[in-house]
Parts: C-alpha cells; structure tokens; sequence
C-alpha cells in the first residue's frame, strides 16, 4: 500500500507542478519580478525585458482606468489597478517609508534614553544620526526614493541593495556590537533588513541577507566570549536569532510571492471583465432598440446611437455621459423614470412615453425598464436599464408581419382559385356559343368581364407572393422608362409633345439600376395609371423625371396636379386590399412596394409645396449599378407633338 507524500515532498511536487505550467524563472527574478506582467496580463517569455525595467508596469492600469472602463470595477480593484505602481512599487515604498521612520525612532529613542538616565556612547548616536539621515534623505528625495527594479535588488553589488539592505546590516549590527549588555538591545532591529530582503529580493538572495545577519551575531557573541561572557548564553542566543531570521525570510519570501500571484490573478480578472463589457458595449450599440443606463439622479451613464437617435427630433443627441433633466421635450421620460425609482416596480411589457420636440412631430415611445444591483425585493436601486422603441416602427414591423402571413395566406387561395375560375371560363365560353337572345349575350359578357376582373387579382396577388430573387444584371433605366412611357401613351391615346398631358424628363446618358425590367414596367404603368387617373389633364398635369441623386442610388419620380391626398388615406397607402375606388382592388401600390423591396428599392410619398404644380409625387429609389459595355448604349427619347 502506497503511503502518502510528507508534507515536504509534498510541497515540492507542488513546486514542480507549477514550474513546468510557468515558463522558466531566473535566479535573477525577484518573487514579483517571477510573476510580473504586461499591459495586456500576459507573462512575458521572451527574456528581452530591459534589466532594470518591472515586468509590473503601468500600461495596464492606465488602459482599465479610464473614465468609461471604472465603472465596471470596484473601488479597492481601482486601487489595485489604477494607482499607477505595481504590487513591487507599492513595497519597496512602504519599506522606504519605514526605514525612514525607523531612523527617527532611533534617535527618539537616543535622546529618551539620555533623559532617563542612559546615556549612549557617542558612537552609537553618530551611528544612529547618520543611519536616520541616509534614511530620511532616500525618503525625502525623489531621486533615491525612486522604486528599484527587482533584478537590480537581486545583486549584492547592486547600489540598490546597498543603500538599503546593506546599510541596515551594517548599522544596526554596529548598534548591537557598540552597545554594553545592560544597555539597548538593537537585536530586533535586524528583522527589517531581513524582512525586506525576503520580500523583495529571490529566495537565494533571501536567505544569504539571513545568513550574513546570523554570521553577523555568531561574530558579536564570539566576541562577547573572548570578553569573558558565558559561551552558552551567547552562543545560545545568537542562534535563536539566526533561527528567527530564517524563518522570518521563508515566510516573507512565501507571504510575497503568493501577494504577487493574487494581483495578477486579479489583473488577469479584472482584464477579462474589461473585454467583456467592451464587448457588451459592440453588442448594445449595434443593437436596432435604444438602450440608456440611468441613475437615481436622472444622469444618463451610457447610450447606444439608436437611444441617441430616439432622442432627438434630428439626427442624435450628445455623447454620454449626460443629464436627463433640464430638457422640455423629457419631461414626461423623466417622470417615468423618477416614479419608478421611488416605486422600484415597471410593468413588464413597458409603458407608452410620449416626447413632444419643439418644432418637430412628436414621437411615442415604448420604454421597458429593468433594475440593477438588486439584491432584497425592496432594496433601492442605484441603476436602471431603459430600452426604447419608436411605437411607430413596432406597428409598422408588426402589420408588415402580417402582411407577409396574409401575403402568404392570399397566395396559396389565389392558387385554389384559378383552376375553377378556368372551368368557369370555358363553361361561359360554351355558353356564349349558344346565346341567341340579347339577355343572354349580355349575362355572358357581365360573366366575361367578372373572370377577367378575377384573373387579374389571382395575377395580382400570385405577383407579390414571396419568392426567390435570382440575380440579375443591372437594366438601363433610361431606356426602359422611354419605352414605357411610349408605349402607355399609345395605349391611352395620348400625344407625347409640349402639349401632352404627360412631361417626361429623362437623362441623356443610360442609367443602370438594380431591377427586373418587367417588374420596372408594371411599377411605373402603376404608378403612371394613378397619377393620369387623378390629375387635371391639363398640359404637363403628370410630370415623369428620372435623375441619378448620388454614386449609389437613382429616383424615378411620378407627380400629378391632382387633389392633395388626406392623411387619413395617406397612412394606408401602400397596404393591400385599400382602394377609394369602388371597383378598384386596393392592390396596385402594395405590388409596387413589394416589388421594389424585392430589389433593394424603395417608394415613398410625399406632398410637395403648394408653389408646386405637381403636388403629388411617388419617388421610387433603386439601387444603381454600372452596365456593361456592350449594353451601356445611349437612350434618348424624342417627343413628337
């Protein structure tokens, strides 16, 4: 039976274990300079560190400080991170600091001692005083203060370990050695030098500082037998406290060494929390709903471009951080946001915020509110999460919903139909063959007209119902708009010429769009049909114009003179099955929309100024796309009155 490892061998399997998942330390490398870290928490393997540079340097902290990246920390992880020194830095300082304030100890003690009755020897005060200068002077200046690297500590030469580790060595031994047995023990005084180098210096390093003090006391005792003293005692003693020093620089260097490894598993931490929220910051300002986070006092900590958006009449407003309060048109989200705050509840599918913008339209709001950093049902909350809507994009995305369903519903029962209305067609064909009376003949017209009306709609709506779009080549605009407009003016009996009720203004150069060139033809006869339906018939009562507006896109636009349309039948425009014709379908616009969305397209409405004469325009915006060169031909139309 295998018994377990000792508690020795078992440290140093752990050691082992640890060294071969760590690259290769160097005797040269402090307890922190072994675990030291770049900026971007990374071990640096390569060796090429300059020598007297810390592996623990500052670019981190500055990078996780920033104003925007503080917010996700704590304040002692602020403190580790941003204080601009390293867990050595920090260490070497407060040693510093101490020696420093040792030194005056020494000479308070000094004058004490005197007043008391026991009066030093003039050595031990010159030892004492010049021990406090060089103490107070590496403290005071900024020159000497300066923290040292930990390969630089790691020599014995080093002007660093002499001014420090060295010069408490030698004066506080020279303390000990001067002072009579009856007087001051400055013994203890040797755990400092010892103590800082077990922290601050390898453990090689370490443990030599401990030896030399230990040598250093095994001397003085020597000493103080050839003087007549009690070798036991002495000797005795010397060794406890060479056994002290010992133990006190093994649990230093241990003590050091795990201090190093808790900072950078906290900077390792604190550098993945970092990432994380810029990534949740990519995430939320990519996302199409408005996000603000707001606190107590109504200031907004973060908002994504979409909130930004919604919150302005036109284009965005500031950058955040920045208050709620104060602005006229917020008034009504601000209430909302206080009532809530003060009742710590918001209904979950959120509530209808309305802002009215001075000199602009008003806009709705959806605002849904979520609580952060809860921790009872009725603890007050510090943050909250908006999200924000525009209402009238949700409605416009739900009945575009159902419009797509209904689309898909229509077509499916437009397929059902067609075969009877076939049978219908051809039964009434039959029929037609036998009329002999004038009733008769008129019944089978009415029956004529009512299949043809029915296999118009089947067209119409089997034309919008959802399908692949097969790439294609870009089609000339111009040319296909001439042909069109030739062709509907000879199918209405119009006269194109300076005096037709038809005005066409057409580029000279081709124009390539991204579009399907029968699907471009039925839109614009739409488009024509209406407009010519509705206009004055005057000369130019329906104007034509195709125009190139940027690198990127062209606008085929179609106005007519006729009647502003109300805006109660504007908002239904482009929806199926509306029509303020009896006998009209209600499909026409809704097959242009779909249409043009199948190709990138878009067709809008607007009134234009009364000073126009064409008030009424439809504007459709393609996607303009370079022709070919063997397609790229001029296309002019000429006008005949």
């Amino acid at each position: 039976m295998a018994t377990p490892p000792r508690g020795k061998d078992r440290r140093g399997a752990d050691r082992r274990r640890a060294a071969a998942q760590s690259r290769p330390r160097s005797p040269d490398e402090s307890w922190f300079g072994a675990l030291g870290v770049d900026g971007d928490t990374q071990l640096r393997d390569d060796g090429r560190a300059p020598e007297d540079e810390s592996r623990y340097d500052g670019s981190w902290a500055a990078a996780a400080g920033s104003e925007t990246d503080s917010r996700f920390l704590t304040r002692q992880a602020r403190r580790i991170v941003g204080s601009g020194q390293t867990a050595f830095q920090r260490i070497y300082s407060a040693f510093i600091a101490a020696r420093a304030a040792l030194g005056v100890a020494l000479i308070a003690t000094v004058a004490v001692a005197g007043v008391f009755g026991v009066r030093p020897s003039l050595t031990v005060i010159l030892v004492s005083v010049a021990y406090a200068t060089l103490a107070l002077a590496m403290w005071a200046l900024p020159r000497y203060r300066r923290p040292a690297a930990p390969k630089v500590l790691a020599r014995l030469h080093s002007p660093q370990w002499l001014a420090t580790i060295g010069v408490d060595i030698v004066c506080f031994t020279a303390l000990h050695l001067l002072s009579p047995a009856a007087s001051l023990n400055y013994v203890a005084l040797l755990v400092l030098p010892v103590l800082m180098a077990g922290v601050l210096t390898p453990r090689l390093m370490a443990l030599a500082t401990a030896a030399i003090v230990t040598l250093a006391l095994l001397v003085i005792a020597s000493w103080g037998v050839l003087a007549g003293g009690e070798i036991t005692l002495l000797m005795t003693q010397a060794g406890l406290a060479g056994s002290g020093f010992f133990v006190i620089t093994l649990l230093a260097g241990e003590l050091a060494g795990r201090l190093a490894r808790e900072e950078l598993t906290a900077k390792g931490s604190l550098e993945l929390a970092r990432q994380q929220a810029q990534l949740n910051r990519l995430v939320i300002e990519e996302m199409q709903e408005g996000v603000l986070v707001v606190d107590r006092r109504g200031r907004v900590r973060a908002a994504n471009p979409a909130a930004r958006t919604l919150l302005a009449p036109e284009g965005m407003c500031r950058e955040a951080p920045f208050q709620l309060r104060g602005v006229e048109a917020w008034g009504t989200l601000v209430k909302s946001v206080e009532r809530a705050f003060a009742e710590g509840t918001w209904p979950e599918a959120g509530r209808d915020v309305l802002l009215d913008f001075e000199g602009a339209p008003a806009r709705t709001l959806r605002v849904r509110m979520r609580f952060t950093r809860r921790r009872e049902p009725k603890a007050s909350e510090e943050l909250c999460v908006l999200f924000l809507e525009d209402v009238r994009s949700m409605q416009a995305r739900t009945r575009q919903e159902k419009l797509a369903a209904m689309g898909r519903v229509s077509a499916g029962i437009a397929h059902e139909i067609r075969n009877p209305l076939a049978a219908i067609s051809q039964a009434n064909a039959l029929m037609a063959e036998d009329a002999t009376t004038a009733s008769q003949r008129q019944l089978t017209r009415m029956v004529t007209d009512n299949v043809e009306r029915l296999k118009r709609i089947v067209d119409d709506v089997m034309e919008v119902a959802p399908s692949d779009v097969q790439a294609m080549g870009p089609i000339d605009a111009t040319a296909l708009v001439a042909a069109v407009c030739v062709e509907w003016a000879r199918t209405t009996g119009m006269t194109l010429g300076d005096h037709s009720v038809l005005r066409v203004d057409l580029p000279d150069e081709p124009v390539g769009v991204v579009f399907d060139s029968e699907h471009l033809r039925r839109v614009l006869i739409n488009l024509l049909d209406n407009g010519y339906r509705h206009a004055t018939k005057v000369p130019a009562a329906v104007r034509l114009r195709l125009a190139v507006r940027d690198e990127t896109h062209a606008v085929l636009s179609v106005a007519s003179d006729g009647a502003p349309i109300p805006p109660d039948v504007e908002r239904y425009l482009f929806e199926p099955f509306f029509s303020t014709r009896s006998r009209g379908t209600g499909l026409g616009l809704y097959i242009c929309r779909e249409l043009c969305e199948r190709y990138g397209a878009r067709i809008d409405y607007r009134l234009r100024s009364a000073a126009e004469p064409n008030r009424n325009e439809f504007s459709v915006a393609m996607r303009r796309q370079a022709l070919p060169a063997s397609e790229a031909t001029e296309a002019r139309l000429h006008l005949t009155s």
